[in-house]
């Protein structure tokens, strides 16, 4: 493998392929509330179902692919949530309290690294509803009883009226360079040799820039500008949404925070890539934005994962 070539131009948006971040199926809002087309559409044998036990649902044992069923073969009961439609086919989640069946099933975070497209999206989407609805039973203004409305996608209190609808959690994650070098970071309780890219969670009243730009001076001591977005993806582990940048770095010494990070360096393309290649250095796993925005800079792919 070679090092690319230095490119002073980075990635423009969208220009690089993010895991979970396909669009895999038209989400149809206005079906939501559509009882009649619901009622029709979910006994349909064409109709395709997954069930959901809190965070788990059943895949093959390759862990690949998910095992759509039919109603015919689903248990009574349990909440019914519209996905939306891939290829005018009706995709829903069926949440239940326990496996439907005696085959295999799992968490998205087992096998998100594996599970194919278009399972991966529609999982993430179900998947992040499940987590919502199972730690969100009483209404936060009056403490009333929440009872689902609009397909499994808006929560309304039984006393006051109040609608709550799923959170996204906004948070950064970037890549810091200096000329030719690049900035990651590693996390206390990470195995020897795991660096990724920083990251933290945008403040109430913060734009995502200023996100970026307090994050990075906090966590590493490094004062940065030009921040560029890159992208973004869905993370439902449980509930955010991380949102791809790079930032030029307009100073260099590192102080690392000790509570976040326990090390941070700054790493060459030459650097980056005879480390991955003997193993001294972990990069993140493929599915996540953090592994894009260090290829993207890179200029290619990279040995190695978590």
């Amino acid at each position: 493998m070679t090092v690319p070539a230095p490119d002073a131009d980075f990635p423009a948006p969208w220009s690089t392929d993010i895991a979970l971040s396909a669009r895999t199926h038209e989400r149809v809002g206005e079906k939501r509330v559509d009882e009649a087309w619901l009622a029709a559409t979910w006994p349909e044998p064409a109709t395709r179902i997954v069930p959901v036990a809190v965070n788990r649902f059943p895949v093959d044992e390759a862990g690949e692919t998910v095992r759509w069923q039919a109603a015919d073969g689903l248990p009574e009961g349990g909440l019914r949530v519209f996905l939306g439609v891939r290829e005018d086919v009706a995709h829903f989640a069926l949440l239940v309290e326990e496996p439907t069946d005696d085959g295999r099933w799992t968490t998205l975070r087992e096998v998100v690294q594996r599970l194919r497209e278009p399972d991966a999206g529609f999982m993430v989407h179900a998947i992040a509803l499940a987590e919502w609805h199972a730690s969100h039973r009483f209404c936060p203004r009056c403490g009333g009883r929440l009872h689902p409305t609009a397909a499994g996608h808006v929560l309304t209190c039984d006393q006051c009226g109040r609608q709550q609808f799923p959170r996204s959690d906004p948070a950064v994650i970037m890549m810091v360079t200096d000329g030719e070098r690049a900035l990651l970071g590693r996390q206390p309780s990470w195995p020897t040799g795991r660096y990724s890219t920083l990251a933290g969670f945008v403040d109430p009243g913060e734009s995502l820039e200023e996100a970026v730009v307090r994050e990075v001076a906090e966590e590493v001591g490094v004062t940065v500008t030009d921040v560029t977005y890159f992208g973004n993806q869905p993370w439902p582990f449980p509930q955010s949404l991380m949102v791809g940048f790079f930032a030029r770095a307009t100073s260099t010494d590192i102080h690392v925070d000790g509570a976040e990070l326990s090390d941070a360096r700054w790493f060459t393309r030459e650097e980056m890539k005879s480390e991955a290649e003997a193993g001294t250095l972990v990069l993140p796993g493929g599915i996540s934005i953090s592994r894009s925005l260090v290829e993207a800079w890179y200029g290619g792919p990279l040995p190695g994962s978590w």
